[in-house]
C-alpha cells in the first residue's frame, strides 16, 4: 500500500467538520426538541470522528510504517511508537477504540453519562489529532 496524501488530506477535512458539528451539537442540546434526536445526532458525531481518526491511523501505520495495527487501540498506541502523535494525544485518544465499539455494536448498553464525557471532550482530542497528523505530514516530507 502506498501513502496517499490526499487521501489524508480528505480525511482531515472531514475530522474538521465533525469537530465543527459536534461543537454546534453541545448548542443546540439546549434547545427544546425530541430528546432522543440530539443524543442521536451526538452519538453518530462521535462514532464518525472515531473512524476517522482510526482509519487515517490505520493508513498512516501500513501505507507509510507497513505496521498492522491488532486493534483499534493498538491503532493509537503505535501511531505514538512512530512518533505521528505525542504522548498527549495518545493519552487523550486512550479508549478511543472501545468506545467507537460501543457506540457501533453495544448501543443498548451505551451509557449516557459516558457519551456525555467523551462529547465534552472529543472536540479539542479530534482537533489535537488532526494537528499531530498534519505536523507529522510536514515532517514526513509527504505534504
Amino acid at each position: 500500500m502506498v501513502l496517499r496524501p490526499d487521501a489524508l488530506r480528505s480525511r482531515l477535512l472531514k475530522l474538521e467538520e465533525v469537530i465543527s458539528g459536534l461543537e454546534g451539537l453541545a448548542a443546540e442540546r439546549a434547545q427544546p426538541r425530541p430528546p432522543q434526536m440530539g443524543q442521536w445526532a451526538l452519538e453518530r458525531g462521535l462514532q464518525l470522528g472515531a473512524e476517522i481518526v482510526l482509519d487515517i491511523g490505520n493508513h498512516i501505520l501500513s501505507a507509510h510504517f507497513g505496521i498492522s495495527a491488532e486493534t483499534h487501540e493498538d491503532v493509537i498506541s503505535q501511531l505514538h511508537r512512530q512518533g505521528v502523535i505525542d504522548g498527549e494525544t495518545r493519552d487523550s485518544l486512550r479508549g478511543l477504540g472501545g468506545f467507537r465499539n460501543v457506540l457501533v455494536h453495544d448501543y443498548v448498553r451505551l451509557d449516557r453519562a459516558r457519551v456525555e464525557s467523551f462529547a465534552a471532550r472529543a472536540p479539542a482530542d479530534f482537533a489535537r489529532f488532526a494537528q499531530a497528523v498534519r505536523d507529522w505530514m510536514k515532517t514526513a516530507l509527504i505534504g
